[in-house]
């Protein structure tokens, strides 16, 4: 019987449109392969070469196929009970344009990245809304920017349409690295490739009692090799997400609930924990009822090294191996709130902009410069840089108010916070490019810092003089949020309409 023209039609359509976008991502995929230099392939060569070098012990690994089948119906049967309802798997859950859905990971996913889950909802919820400032309280500042540049790169050189893999969306999207595109790929377009990310680590280093430094290359590769042997074909996005719920949830780094994982059965940390304490309890010497790797060999580069013995009162939280970090550098800033009680439509303060690159780029922030502790030339540079915006200020107002002390990932730094109210100045309505004058109303939905709403709020007076906190436990509520307006981009077109097959 002869199909309708109809039918032919649009799956003729449908072919044309896939191998279009398929085109399209070969040959940008080509252009980036082709940036990969000879070294760089030189250095991927010899670490290869290491890592097939290096001795690891059965142990570690997960060498029986009927484990590796009991540990991914375990976890997936547990994740169908356990998982938490969160806004972007009920997006992705209900979303067919694949398009779109894809784009819905790519957000939570880029949102998630060092930030706690419960700090993400209401963020994500009003993002996928309107794309506008929501994300200066999020931290790491930058992450919008980079999803800016590769969503724009979707609509002018994929047509827009996300690439679907997890090799062409690394390479072709600005920001996106190995973990971002395996999880997009997986969640949105079921391509069966494992992630590894924080929750990850942890639950493979204790399943198989990795007791190595977790951000050794050697480490690495072997947690993406057992991620990508572990993972679900059926189900590769609900596999992906269930191991970091588990982490998230159960595997915690501590107080893990050991009594409620779904793959206990399989821990070799619950394990080396059951042989501890049999160990105390004097069992008989020589008696090993838990296999093991083989101890103070020093020869196995997944376990932990001598100089590191199990700490009894740890328990599985022994892995993974704790790194120690640098404490984070101190820097002091010297920064002033410059305002105008009397402008015209009410009063207004002076935001300028930062550079677009290093620390908080492109954010707005009050006028500031960079200082010693000792303070003795502060007030002068500090009017320097004022004066370089707005022109002369009366300097005998210029107030110290007290200090805001703002710890960044890896700098502590301490702004001197000053106030200076031009009372009866002409009003300043013109500034030079990366300045402009905003309402107190304004000031909460524009894209600032943190720390930069604690300085603000130390010169409202609505906090004492010395302020201290984290950005990580400090998120600040955008009280000022406003419908969208008509110029910024929204979720609805951003994509070009989809013809269904």
């Amino acid at each position: 019987m002869r199909k309708p023209r109809a039918a032919v039609g649009s799956r003729s359509r449908c072919r044309k449109q896939a191998s279009s976008q398929e085109g399209r991502e070969k040959r940008a995929l080509s252009s980036s392969q082709a940036k990969l230099s000879a070294p760089d392939a030189g250095l991927a060569r010899q670490q290869e070469e290491v890592r097939l070098q290096a001795p690891v012990s059965p142990y570690h690994l997960f060498g029986d196929t009927a484990e590796v089948t009991v540990f991914r119906k375990s976890l997936l049967s547990w994740y169908d009970r356990e998982k938490r309802d969160l806004p972007w798997r009920r997006r992705v859950e209900g979303e067919v344009d694949l398009d779109r859905r894809a784009y819905a990971v790519w957000v939570s996913e880029v949102m998630l990245q060092q930030t706690q889950v419960a700090t993400v909802i209401d963020y994500y919820n009003r993002w996928m809304q309107e794309v506008n400032q929501l994300w200066a309280g999020l931290g790491y500042y930058s992450r919008g920017r980079r999803l800016q540049e590769g969503a724009r790169k979707v609509v002018e050189e994929l047509g827009g349409h996300m690439p679907r893999t997890a090799e062409t969306l690394q390479w072709l999207l600005p920001g996106v690295g190995r973990y971002t595109a395996r999880a997009i790929a997986s969640i949105a377009f079921g391509q069966a490739t494992g992630v590894v990310d924080g929750n990850v680590v942890r639950v493979l280093c204790r399943v198989r009692a990795i007791g190595a430094d977790p951000s050794s290359t050697l480490v690495s590769q072997q947690l993406w090799s057992l991620a990508q042997q572990l993972v679900e074909p059926a189900r590769p996005g609900d596999f992906n997400q269930a191991a970091m719920e588990l982490g998230a949830t159960v595997c915690t780094p501590q107080r893990p609930l050991c009594s409620q994982c779904p793959v206990q059965s399989l821990c070799r940390a619950r394990q080396r924990v059951e042989r501890e304490q049999l160990s105390a309890s004097r069992s008989p010497p020589g008696s090993r009822d838990v296999e093991e790797c083989a101890p103070n060999t020093g020869q196995c580069q997944l376990c932990a090294p001598p100089t590191e013995p199990w700490d009894q009162t740890l328990g599985v939280a022994n892995f993974p191996r704790k790194v120690s970090r640098r404490p984070p550098r101190e820097e002091c800033s010297a920064t002033c709130v410059l305002e105008q009680p009397r402008a015209l439509g009410g009063a207004r303060i002076l935001l300028v902009q930062r550079p677009n690159s290093g620390l908080l780029a492109g954010l707005w922030e009050f006028p500031s410069v960079t200082a010693e502790p000792s303070g003795q030339h502060q007030r002068k540079a500090l009017l320097r840089e004022l004066q370089s915006w707005v022109g002369p200020v009366p300097a005998t107002r210029l107030r110290h108010l007290g200090q805001v002390v703002h710890t960044f990932s890896h700098i502590k730094l301490t702004y001197q916070v000053y106030g200076l109210a031009l009372e009866e100045q002409t009003p300043v309505a013109i500034v030079p490019p990366g300045a402009r004058w905003l309402t107190r109303e304004e000031f909460h939905t524009a894209a600032v810092s943190t720390a930069m709403k604690k300085v603000f709020r130390v010169y409202e007076g609505q906090q004492p003089g010395t302020c201290k906190g984290s950005k990580r436990s400090q998120v600040s509520t955008l009280s000022g949020w406003k419908k969208p307006s008509a110029g910024q981009q929204v979720l609805d077109s951003f994509f070009r309409p989809h013809i269904p097959c």
